[in-house]
């Protein structure tokens, strides 16, 4: 395996990019990848990509504009319309690469990215294939499992910030994860322990993201695009999710006209690690072998 620098530009942003080749594979066909909430491409997508190189695919990583090594200010931005651009540049992108078959694309996706593959193939009938990692569903399903208080805060900062971004002001942060009883974006059991395991290596990472965040995911819905995806989606979920419903994942996949459901007994950050990964890595990858030959 060999790995190259590959960034692209995303409304005139510079997106970091990293591309793993199969040695000796002539034009492999590609999966494109990218994270979920406030996440970085090293936070265990390495070793999704490793094992898909290993089956004589090439990956495609890169980070949202405002994340990681990518350019953009201010930084922190999760907000969907933005990120489904930087989705659609990097296809553009990888479609023209001269090392890969730019015409044997897959999406993979993980939590809200999950959702972003859903949005992106929709309006792409050329995706060969889709790989959606307990996929964020809608705005509604996920808000709908928060406490009334959590709500009142997500709603009130989100505003705040919406507001302050109008004005031009800089923008106004919310913790990304944080244990039971503090206000974060995800506060269950399993997230900050969860979130943590595939973030703690990284250096350079802010427990933060601007705080309309919470406005602009709430009125996201890629469950809304589902029955336009053309092209096959494997959508795997966790029984015992705390951020996104199994029963919201169920309806989103019986409305995909090629969509496969797999539903396993995790939660939302066990299939990053141990033997959840080996699982989930190794359905996705005979998945992908074939529908990308």
């Amino acid at each position: 395996m060999k790995i190259k620098k590959s960034d692209f530009n995303s409304r005139g942003v510079r997106c970091d990019g990293d591309l793993y080749l199969p040695e000796g594979v002539n034009k492999p066909p590609v999966v494109i990848m990218a994270h979920g909430m406030a996440a970085q491409k090293d936070f265990r997508l390495p070793a999704y990509a490793e094992r898909f190189v290993e089956k004589n695919m090439a990956a495609f990583l890169f980070d949202y504009r405002t994340f990681g090594k990518s350019d953009g200010e201010p930084r922190q931005m999760v907000d969907p319309d933005l990120h489904v651009q930087d989705w659609q540049a990097a296809i553009s992108h990888v479609r023209n690469l001269t090392d890969v078959d730019g015409k044997r694309i897959a999406l993979w996706g993980s939590s809200f990215s999950g959702g972003h593959v859903i949005t992106c193939a929709a309006a792409d009938h050329d995706i060969r294939a889709v790989v959606a990692q307990l996929p964020f569903v809608s705005g509604w399903s996920s808000t709908r499992l928060k406490g009334i208080p959590d709500m009142l805060q997500c709603t009130f900062y989100g505003i705040y910030d919406l507001i302050r971004g109008l004005l031009g002001l800089s923008p106004h942060y919310s913790p990304v994860i944080a244990p039971p009883g503090s206000f974060a974006a995800m506060n269950t059991e399993e997230s900050y322990p969860g979130y943590m395991a595939i973030a703690g290596e990284s250096t350079g990472w802010e427990n933060k993201m601007a705080s309309r965040a919470f406005i602009k995911a709430s009125l996201y819905s890629p469950i809304s695009r589902a029955k336009q995806v053309k092209a096959p989606t494997l959508v795997m979920a966790g029984k015992y999710d705390s951020l996104i419903p199994v029963d919201a994942v169920r309806k989103m996949a019986s409305r995909l006209p090629k969509g496969e459901l797999v539903v396993m007994d995790c939660n939302h950050f066990e299939p990053y690690t141990g033997e959840l990964f080996e699982k989930f890595v190794s359905r996705q990858s005979a998945f992908l072998e074939t529908h990308l030959r």
